[in-house]
């Protein structure tokens, strides 16, 4: 049976943005340790450099754990096929001419394109794009039962 309505956001990114909507955060969510995994040998050079300069990122966040990898390496490999078709058409332009003198676009518009989609649909999961990260309030959200406490009896103020 098909889910309606909007995915679920995980609880760590609810966590970070201080719980907006107020409702009960999943407290039976699983929770994998925050740890990143190990970049797949098998991807491409500039997949490599996005993994490891997002990742860090991600994993100080707590929102890139080891069942993450195929997700992260899905946008990886996106950034990295959109990467070279957009410097082939910085160095070679978007449009060539055909025997018969008629303009066509060169196939790598529709790749860069294809993998643009494809990794903003993976930034909205780790919490990647600017609207995203407006929401984030860092501190906020992620207070444990001390700090609770804490703010309580007017300490943590």
């Amino acid at each position: 049976m098909a889910q309606r309505g909007r995915k679920p956001k995980p609880t760590a990114l609810k966590e970070l943005e201080g719980n907006p909507g107020r409702r009960p955060l999943n407290q039976n969510e699983p929770k994998p340790d925050r740890k990143a995994p190990r970049c797949p040998s098998w991807l491409e050079e500039d997949a490599k450099k996005e993994w490891k300069r997002v990742g860090k990122i991600l994993e100080e966040m707590g929102l890139l754990t080891e069942i993450d990898m195929a997700a992260f390496a899905g946008y990886c490999q996106a950034y990295a096929r959109w990467k070279e078709a957009e410097e082939f058409m910085t160095q070679h332009g978007a449009m060539i001419r055909t025997p018969n003198g008629y303009l066509q676009q060169v196939p790598q518009v529709s790749i860069a394109q294809t993998n643009l989609k494809i990794m903003l649909k993976f930034c909205e999961q780790f919490g990647l794009t600017p609207s995203a990260r407006s929401r984030i309030v860092a501190g906020e959200g992620t207070a444990g039962p001390a700090d609770e406490m804490e703010k309580l009896l007017g300490g943590g103020e």
